[in-house]
């Protein structure tokens, strides 16, 4: 009698067995497609704006603490710092390896979800859901484009639910090794990311309910130990370390106003429509990046919609609603508050509002709120919940066949950008120019282009020198302004090409073969008065013997060397007027031809190295 009940269980036991391993078959599989999927856009990316400061960075320290643990504007990141230390000595702008890391931890970020969610509901069909949205969101996409963002928000993203599952596995055993992981998930994230502290008040709110409850002091104490020791080393750092304007932080409150509309923006704008699928267009910065450009008609149909989720989960699950105010704290805590206090002046509401790196993160926190708000724990029914009537199933399936199909769509559109293919055609195209540079050649140092390196966000490191300077092969000689016989003087162009130094302005045609000038100043009238500011002269000579020449412009002078012989000589001097004098300082003699005063730019009648711009 009893020998069908026995092999009626364990039938049922294989039908579990069986549904789980098809159930994780099947998230294994989505995971590999969306790596697939990403792959296509991340390969097209490149290093951009603050990639190269950091890397330059790496470049000039060891790995010391006071490199490490510099705050930059808010940010501790010794784990990323650490990368681009690494990253400039394992070939400085190496995308290839950039991307297999990249593509690494999105595939690691998917298995920890994977892991957290099948922990929390079991291997049931409903959590390919919660999953299936991390993995098509665009609200990760145009973090993904941006190497110095990857490498801080990725790890955390694969630490948060392994951390959160330890938690979820220590409540469940009391097993003391279990909150130990956890806290070193969440230490390891701290390495990463300032968001990370609030990977334990997760852990908080899932104790308070959803999770045993029992005598589980000693890891609340350990975790407290966690957060206090990292906040002690934060805000020593923060007041301390010095930024790229020679200062230290000091945080402040904007105005009211500006951070209600900021936090307004960055929920309407950015979380809620690329929770839904958005934000189908973009807008774009610069050549290589975009933030959200969610049409204002759709702003408001997602709020109604996401009104209507909400309303639906409160109906099946009575604890829906502590799910949806723990992802309610995480976005003001962790998104919209560390903003205000450090960006949201320089980049205002309307910028800061539509960034989506400032939201990439929340995208596991909302897929494990929407597991928490819609799926039954595993093993634990909660009292009072209904499943979803005949009338909601259908406009679920809608919703989210909508919100795929957005995903697909808003994701393609950001891949329709130029992304890094200027910027690495501008890379390549220096790298080829170094390459066949003269050993030791002079070339005249100055700002990248804007679409490489904002400079005026990032001082010296938008320089040449600072960018372009380790790709050197070989020994050049970067200087800042032409003082003296510079031989042969090269710059680059806007595409990355090398090309002679040419001074673009005004030109003092010689008077005869030469001007003899001695002791006593001999003053050329220049075309036209030139206004106060830093010129270049360029002074050609044809002298008897070695001599040195003082260049005036109105109340600027510069000394320079001048050699025998024919040649050229370059004086970099501040000053205005109508005319500019020359003398020796030596009292020896000297002949002076041609003169031109004005900037120095690459000359567009000089051939340039390459002949072509390599292309991306």
């Amino acid at each position: 009698m009893t020998l069908p009940v026995g092999g009626s269980g364990v039938a049922a036991e294989g039908r579990t067995w069986a549904r789980g391993d098809a159930v994780l078959a099947a998230a294994l599989v989505m995971i590999a497609l969306q790596l697939v999927w990403k792959f296509e856009l991340v390969g097209r990316t490149y290093f951009r704006q603050d990639d190269f400061t950091f890397i330059a960075r790496g470049l000039e320290h060891g790995l010391s603490w006071d490199y490490l643990m510099r705050v930059d504007y808010g940010h501790l990141v010794p784990g990323p710092f650490a990368i681009q230390w690494a990253m400039g000595r394992l070939g400085v702008y190496n995308d290839v390896l950039a991307h297999a890391v990249t593509i690494g931890l999105q595939a690691a970020a998917g298995l920890a979800l994977l892991r957290l969610l099948r922990l929390l509901f079991g291997s049931r069909p409903a959590i390919l859901l919660p999953l299936g949205f991390y993995l098509l969101t665009p609200m990760t996409i145009s973090s993904l484009s941006w190497w110095a963002v990857v490498i801080e928000t990725l790890p955390f993203q694969i630490a948060l639910p392994m951390a959160l599952a330890s938690h979820v596995l220590y409540t469940r055993t009391g097993r003391f090794r279990h909150a130990l992981a956890a806290a070193a998930w969440t230490v390891f994230a701290m390495a990463f990311f300032v968001k990370a502290p609030f990977i334990l008040v997760l852990a908080a709110v899932l104790s308070l309910g959803w999770l045993p409850r029992g005598r589980r002091w000693p890891a609340w104490l350990l975790y407290s130990g966690v957060v206090a020791a990292y906040a002690a080393v934060f805000f020593r750092q923060l007041f301390t370390s010095v930024q790229l304007t020679n200062e230290t932080v000091r945080p402040s409150l904007p105005d009211l106003g500006v951070a209600a509309q900021f936090a307004w923006k960055l929920l309407s704008g950015a979380l809620l429509p690329t929770a839904l699928g958005g934000p189908w267009q973009w807008r774009p910065i610069g050549e290589d990046y975009a933030i959200a450009a969610t049409p204002p008609a759709l702003e408001w149909v997602c709020l109604a919609v996401a009104a209507v989720v909400v309303g639906v989960s409160l109906r099946s699950r009575p604890r829906a609603w502590l799910a949806w105010l723990m992802l309610l704290g995480y976005v003001v805590l962790a998104d919209v508050v560390p903003v205000m206090i450090g960006r949201i002046e320089q980049l205002g509401p309307d910028l800061g509002g539509y960034e989506l790196r400032y939201v990439s993160s929340t995208a596991v926190v909302l897929a494990l709120v929407l597991g928490l708000a819609f799926i039954p724990l595993q093993g634990a029914p909660e009292a009072g919940e209904t499943p979803l009537s005949r009338v909601w199933t259908p406009l679920a399936a809608l919703v989210t066949a909508l919100a795929a199909g957005g995903s697909i769509w808003s994701v393609a559109a950001y891949g329709r950008l130029p992304l890094g293919e200027h910027v690495k055609s501008y890379v390549e195209t220096a790298r080829v120019a170094l390459k066949h540079a003269p050993e030791n050649a002079v070339i005249l140092d100055g700002h990248v282009p804007p679409r490489v390196v904002y400079a005026a966000f990032f001082y010296d490191y938008a320089l040449a020198s600072k960018v372009l300077g380790p790709i050197a092969p070989h020994p050049v000689t970067w200087t800042r302004r032409l003082a003296g016989p510079v031989p042969n003087p090269l710059t680059f162009d806007p595409e990355g090409r090398l090309r002679p130094v040419s001074i673009e302005g005004l030109t003092i045609p010689q008077r005869a073969a030469c001007v003899p000038v001695g002791a006593s100043e001999v003053r050329f009238r220049l075309p036209l008065p030139l206004p106060q500011g830093e010129w270049t002269v360029q002074v050609g000579y044809l002298n008897p013997s070695e001599t040195r020449l003082a260049v005036r412009l109105g109340s600027g002078v510069a000394e320079v060397r001048a050699g025998k012989d024919f040649g050229w000589t370059f004086a970099t001097i501040s000053g205005a007027g109508t005319e500019l004098a020359v003398r020796t300082v030596d009292g020896r003699s000297a002949c002076v031809g041609e003169i031109k005063v004005g900037v120095p730019a690459p000359a567009t009648s000089g051939t340039p190295s390459p002949l072509q711009p390599v292309a991306p």
